[in-house]
């Protein structure tokens, strides 16, 4: 194994078990994807799920004051998709939180990776209270088939709507893992997609993301 690529997952691992995100780990290196002007350059609206077609109002906007990427979460299901590239070995990293309502609706969104250019297969880390976890559409034996990990979450550390939240997901060759406030939580091993476009979900309630930023494996 080439010299600096051990350094790169020690630093990756000494993040994690500090309870740090590889973003306060070490600054140097990530791009930053939020949209800074009006039409969401380099990002494009992708219908999701059942969809047939999307809504010709958008449901994302971005306060440029507060550095916020806002989806009002009326407009369908969809994927704000980041069309500008592909990506191979990368983290992302993404802060996020639902705008709290009466009762205790099942908020729900995600945040993908390797994502193809029409949206058909997909990796997903879930954002939601029933807690962190990656699922998602990819093909198998020929087929697109779905892969759920849930019952592989270590432990369910989501804050309650309100409140923000960080994911880190690490795609690196053929491993994925979800890293959510503080901890790994979840672990993908043996992906059939090495590469694909990065995306946020729309599903049916108003979340917010900051910080989104995205550090090439090199």
């Amino acid at each position: 194994m080439r010299h600096w690529l051990r350094i790169l997952m020690f630093a990756i691992f000494a993040a994690g078990a500090s309870g740090q995100s590889a973003l306060e780990f070490n600054s140097k290196g990530w791009t930053d994807l939020l949209p800074t002007a009006p039409g969401m350059k380099g990002w494009k609206r992708v219908v999701a799920g059942r969809n047939t077609q999307l809504d010709p109002e958008s449901q994302w906007k971005v306060d440029l004051a507060s550095r916020v990427l806002v989806c009002e979460g009326n407009k369908g299901h969809e994927y704000l998709m980041y069309e500008a590239r592909e990506y191979n070995d990368v983290i992302l990293h993404a802060e996020w939180r639902f705008s709290k309502l009466e009762g205790a609706p099942a908020y729900n969104s995600g945040i993908l990776v390797r994502v193809s250019g029409d949206g058909k297969t997909w990796i997903q880390a879930q954002t939601g209270p029933a807690g962190a976890w990656l699922f998602g559409d990819v093909p198998v034996s020929g087929n697109i088939t779905r892969v759920n990990l849930r019952d592989k979450m270590t432990e369910n550390r989501v804050k309650p709507a309100g409140e923000w939240n960080v994911y880190e997901i690490t795609a690196r060759g053929r491993t994925i893992t979800l890293w959510a406030n503080g901890a790994v939580v979840n672990e993908w091993n043996d992906v059939p997609v090495t590469k694909g476009h990065l995306a946020l979900e729309a599903e049916g309630f108003r979340i917010e993301f900051r910080n989104l930023k995205v550090k090439e494996l090199r």
